[in-house]
């Protein structure tokens, strides 16, 4: 798959116009079932799976300019994965999100849109898992995810702050603190916070 991602983007007509590799690792994928207690693993299979199984819903569609432009791409369509049948939400929000404490799932899982975190063009393994989880999240927060107005003593971030809230207050921090955990340029805490609309266009090359 290496080769259809380029610089975050995705080549979808080519895995279009040649699926048998995605549909060989997927197939595989069926029948593999990983347990929560071996945390890495669970979470490096989840992760992958999410990512590999947008590219999927992206090209059974193929072509649309938006997931969105598909009926139920994250809360309805059903794929085989992990011993179970499953949407991405639940991907998300129940085997991921729900089990773990971690808002850096938000800048490794991509929906297939331009304003989801870029996509990488290896796999996330357990054994690197924290480092890559680590790498993604300052390139975001270092890049567009956030943009800084020093002028107006403003930040505004990606809506996915917006939605998902409570995963970047956890312990009590605010949302520049979590920013600033992970940001080179420190931003003082008495900017004001805001978000930026989403964008859902394709993240396509």
């Amino acid at each position: 798959m290496e080769k259809h991602v380029r610089n975050g983007k995705v080549a979808y007509s080519e895995i279009h116009d040649n699926p048998s590799e995605l549909q060989k690792i997927l197939a595989l994928a069926e029948e593999i079932e990983v347990d929560k207690s071996d945390a890495n693993t669970y979470k490096a299979f989840w992760i992958n799976a999410y990512n590999l199984l947008t590219i999927k819903g992206i090209i059974d569609n193929h072509p649309v300019k938006s997931p969105l432009d598909v009926s139920g791409f994250f809360d309805k369509i059903q794929y085989k994965v992990g011993g179970t049948s499953i949407t991405l939400n639940s991907i998300e929000n129940d085997l991921l999100r729900g089990n773990f404490e971690d808002p850096r799932f938000h800048f490794v899982l991509v929906c297939g849109a331009v304003g989801c975190p870029p996509i990488i063009d290896s796999a996330y393994k357990p054994n690197t898992l924290d480092a890559q989880l680590d790498k993604q999240t300052k390139l975001a927060i270092n890049g567009n995810f956030i943009k800084v107005n020093h002028k107006k003593k403003r930040v505004e971030a990606s809506e996915i702050m917006k939605w998902y809230n409570e995963d970047f207050i956890l312990s009590g921090q605010s949302e520049i603190d979590f920013i600033n955990t992970y940001r080179t340029e420190k931003i003082p805490n008495d900017y004001k916070l805001t978000y930026y609309p989403y964008n859902w266009n394709l993240n396509k090359q």
